[in-house]
């Protein structure tokens, strides 16, 4: 299974900016999707999850109301559209897969990772 980020780059404060996830090459046919990200020094943490059917999302506290998670699975696309963006947004993204048909918000429920994409927010 191969995850590939895009769309980091670096913005302003207050601006947006919408990450996406390619998936290929799974062999299970539902699957749970997420974004987590890593500043620099400090551990990764949980940003984002979608269910298999794009019914359920949960959201970290810090990005709830500016960050949305999507999916397309006709494509095997997930999407991170992020608005508002803060400073503290600054970090590299990655996406993560597994498979399942709830979410869940801890990286060691995830096996298979993207190799992230630098966001980084100038104040």
């Amino acid at each position: 299974v191969q995850l590939v980020e895009s769309g980091g780059e670096l913005v302003q404060a207050g601006g947006s900016l919408r990450l996406s996830c390619a998936v290929s090459g799974r062999t299970f046919n539902t699957y749970t999707m997420a974004w987590f990200r890593q500043a620099p020094g400090k551990e990764r943490e949980f940003v984002a999850t979608v269910t298999w059917n794009g019914v359920i999302t949960q959201y970290a506290d810090s990005v709830k109301g500016r960050f949305t998670i999507s999916r397309d699975n006709a494509n095997d696309m997930s999407y991170l559209q992020m608005n508002s963006l803060k400073p503290e947004d600054t970090a590299v993204y990655y996406c993560a897969i597994r498979m399942g048909t709830r979410y869940y918000t801890n990286e060691q429920d995830y096996r298979y990772w993207g190799q992230g994409t630098q966001v980084t927010v100038s104040s």
